[in-house]
């Protein structure tokens, strides 16, 4: 494999309230290059659905059941979760 072809990876992404009512599932996969963050995965979400934008700030995000900052760096295989803010009744 040469420099100038980014490898991919596949993630599962973990989704919560709003982005699981937005994408009618709890849990996508998806192919990133290597290198790609945590924040980027949200980007991508967000060009599928704009309206998630507003969430952006108030998301936390977890990487394989830890929590994470939007910096962080995936890993093939690894589990994303997205989790905005939760209201209990």
């Amino acid at each position: 494999m040469t420099a100038s072809t980014p490898e991919n990876i596949q993630v599962t992404v973990k989704l919560f309230a709003i982005f699981q009512e937005v994408f009618a599932t709890d849990e996508i996969s998806i192919s990133l290059e290597t290198g790609t963050t945590v924040s980027q995965i949200f980007d991508r979400l967000v060009e599928q659905h704009p309206n998630l934008e507003q969430w952006r700030s108030l998301t936390r995000y977890a990487v394989n059941l830890s929590f994470v900052e939007p910096c962080t760096v995936i890993k093939h295989g690894d589990e994303v979760a997205l989790i905005p803010p939760v209201s209990g009744g």
